[in-house]
């Protein structure tokens, strides 16, 4: 607990810090000036966000937890994103950019030998082993091998969480919750298995990223003093991509803690696709931009709801079998796509009418 303390007071203390400097170079975000159907805030708010919580995450790491090439991998990683969300808060980057830099930060993890070797399987008994087919090489003097399966598997893992939660971003509190109650889930399920490839202590650094996210969210809740920005919502993503590997391949759980942002997402990317747009440009079509829009709820509401959704589906997961998980992820992405679709229905008959 100490280091979870630690990263909380960290968050808590080191937000207002970045916040004051990017408010004196005038880095903020200004929907007046920026305009953009998507933005939910009406007022100049600096982003930095991921700075804080790099900082607040990589400081109690470094002294709490064994230094070895994993810790050094993750905190290379994150680092990378923290720079990227650095340069985005100022410039705005182009998509695709980011996407490459995703690219880079899931392959620096796995290069270190963070991959996915089996997974769960969810039509049956055992698992579905990713260690083959493999490739051996040497490089600098020493045999270094490529678990293909597995390896892709764990980068197309990290990629989709970094973006499907960089795209539930979109308002006060609303990230930050959903990431610490994701973060404890992870390790709470993590001391139940015995079989941590890396043998990494996990749990530790679960509270950590709970206890930065937690620190952070003090400043992010409305109204918000700081956006996490880019480098803070893909952080989010990288970490708990990579907590849950670490845990022991926990993929369905991850998946499923996150389920309605990751249904969003899905959504989102079949939407965007069929109306013939990138699915990489923002839009207001999003779950959190509907419940506003067309339910007129609050955005601490739409926030509280991704919270009490995560922590009701982490519980859930300390119970259910990989089949059960399965099917409850179907049941999520049932209703929030049932929810976006009569939603678009409802806003199109409105618009109409008038």
């Amino acid at each position: 607990m100490l280091s979870a303390i630690t990263s909380f007071i960290l968050a808590l203390g080191i937000t207002p810090l970045v916040s004051w400097f990017y408010q004196k170079k005038r880095w903020v975000d200004d929907p007046k000036i920026k305009k953009h159907a998507k933005k939910l805030h009406s007022q100049p708010i600096p982003r930095g966000g991921g700075i804080a919580l790099y900082l607040a995450i990589a400081a109690p790491a470094l002294f709490f937890l064994e230094i070895d090439k994993y810790l050094i991998a993750i905190l290379i990683g994150g680092l990378i994103l923290t720079i990227i969300g650095f340069i985005d808060d100022i410039y705005d980057i182009h998509p695709m950019f980011r996407l490459l830099t995703n690219l880079l930060v899931a392959l620096v993890v796995v290069g270190s030998g963070i991959g996915i070797a089996y997974v769960s399987n969810p039509f049956g008994q055992g698992v579905i082993h990713l260690d083959q087919p493999q490739i051996s090489f040497w490089l600098f003097q020493s045999q270094h091998t490529i678990w293909l399966l597995a390896d892709l598997f764990a980068v197309l893992f990290i990629i989709w969480n970094m973006n499907s939660i960089n795209w539930s971003t979109g308002l006060d509190g609303q990230m930050p919750g959903f990431t610490a109650i994701s973060a404890i889930f992870i390790g709470l399920l993590s001391t139940r298995f015995t079989d941590d490839p890396s043998q990494f202590n996990t749990l530790h650094l679960c509270f950590i990223v709970a206890g930065a996210f937690l620190g952070y969210l003090l400043w992010n809740w409305y109204p918000q003093k700081s956006m996490p920005g880019y480098g803070g919502s893909t952080l989010a993503g990288f970490l708990l991509s990579v907590l849950a590997i670490l845990s022991g391949a926990k993929v369905a759980t991850t998946l499923m803690v996150l389920a309605v942002p990751t249904a969003d997402a899905v959504f989102t990317i079949l939407r965007r696709i069929v109306a013939g747009k990138s699915p990489f440009w923002g839009d207001r079509g999003h779950l959190h931009h509907k419940f506003i829009d067309v339910l007129g709820w609050s955005k601490p509401a739409v926030a509280v709801f991704y919270w009490i959704s995560s922590l009701s589906l982490g519980i859930l997961s300390l119970y259910l079998n990989t089949n059960q998980k399965l099917f409850t992820m179907m049941l999520v992405f049932s209703l929030v796509f049932g929810f976006l679709i009569w939603a678009k229905i409802s806003t199109k008959q409105k618009n109409e009418i008038r």
